[in-house]
């Protein structure tokens, strides 16, 4: 049997995660990053995107929103703004946020209201990401 890891994900509400895992895979801002058993320490920050891990043969997916990420030991524990388990996503409600910030950044472009660019790109990469992780779950 191959070693794992434990894989902790926090948020500011609490633990959303706390596991023993095969592997893990996550968005950094310098790129998405694999983690086996026995990998080197290191610490690195988490862009929004798609978590994913293998635990007993099966693969899981998570939606993380911004954050850190600490490996050390054996532990990998992600301290991050938000996360939703794939399997428990609301799609409908993540493809109408889609739609709504993709109607604010085009409103931002045309100049037609005072926009916050940043927030709706943020906003659009969060449903983006949940889209993603709720439909690669689901098959």
């Amino acid at each position: 049997m191959a070693e794992k890891l434990q894989l902790e994900v926090v948020t500011p509400k609490g633990a959303v995660f706390s596991d023993a895992v095969d592997i893990v895979t996550a968005p950094g801002y310098g790129g998405e990053f694999g983690v086996l058993a026995n990998h080197a320490p290191f610490l690195s920050t988490i862009k929004t995107g798609v978590l994913s891990f293998r635990r007993d043969g099966n693969q899981e997916l998570m939606m993380v929103s911004g954050g850190f990420c600490e490996v050390s030991k054996n532990k990998l524990t992600f301290l991050v703004e938000a996360a939703e388990r794939g399997g428990e996503i609301d799609v409908d409600r993540a493809l109408r946020a889609k739609e709504r910030a993709e109607k604010r950044l085009a409103q931002a472009q045309s100049h037609q209201e005072n926009i916050n660019r940043v927030r709706a790109e943020a906003a659009l990469q969060r449903a983006l990401s949940r889209i993603k992780a709720a439909q690669r779950e689901a098959r």
